[in-house]
């Protein structure tokens, strides 16, 4: 089985790549399980930014080939916040718990229908080089809920709710979930490409 690396030390992001690369013959390998390499600092200003420097800096450190994904949750009534800073919303500590309250504390008072919210995932690929190769994109559409509701899924989760299922993102199956997320659908992109041999060595 062919393997991919994915600059990523995020455990629902490992499970969530590792789950959708399975059928197309690939293992995921994450920076999970390569400590030596250090954190990437995401000082870019936007999600195709940040994955293109997480993608190519770990590409130089392995001298192979890696996937990044940048993705973040984007509110319309907090004028796209917290975007890019989804993760390290509350603090650099990047906790969960305190990021979903500020989240809610930031959207006291603001009535359901004014609740629109889109999840982004953007995925970058570079070669052994360093060089980015290719940029996919996508979205999903929900609302944020005034309060968490499943135990599935991570980050914002717990608050995406999403209309046509009637359920947030952590309460639908994960199988599901794979299926109709921004991650999801952004890699379906990924694998049309990979089935075509646009990456074939």
């Amino acid at each position: 089985m062919k393997k991919v690396i994915i600059a990523t030390r995020n455990p629902g992001k490992a499970r969530e790549f590792s789950a959708l690369f399975q059928p197309l013959g690939y293992t995921a390998e994450t920076l999970i399980d390569h400590p030596e390499i250090p954190d990437v600092d995401e000082t870019g200003t936007t999600f195709v930014e940040n994955a293109t420097l997480k993608a190519t800096a770990v590409a130089k450190a392995l001298h192979c080939p890696v996937l990044a994904d940048d993705s973040g949750l984007s509110v319309d009534a907090l004028d796209g916040r917290p975007g890019v800073y989804s993760a390290r919303y509350a603090g650099l500590e990047k906790d969960t718990a305190k990021n979903n309250q500020k989240l809610l504390d930031e959207l006291a008072g603001i009535p359901d229908n004014e609740r629109t919210a889109h999840y982004t995932c953007v995925l970058v690929i570079s070669n052994a080089d360093g060089k980015r190769v290719k940029t996919y994109e996508a979205t999903w559409e929900g609302t944020i809920l005034t309060a968490p509701r499943g135990e599935n899924g991570f980050g914002y989760d717990p608050l995406f709710y999403v209309p046509e299922y009637k359920k947030t993102a952590a309460e639908l199956e994960p199988s599901v979930k794979d299926a109709i997320s921004h991650r999801g659908r952004a890699i379906q992109q990924l694998a049309d490409d990979l089935k075509k041999g646009a990456f074939a060595e």
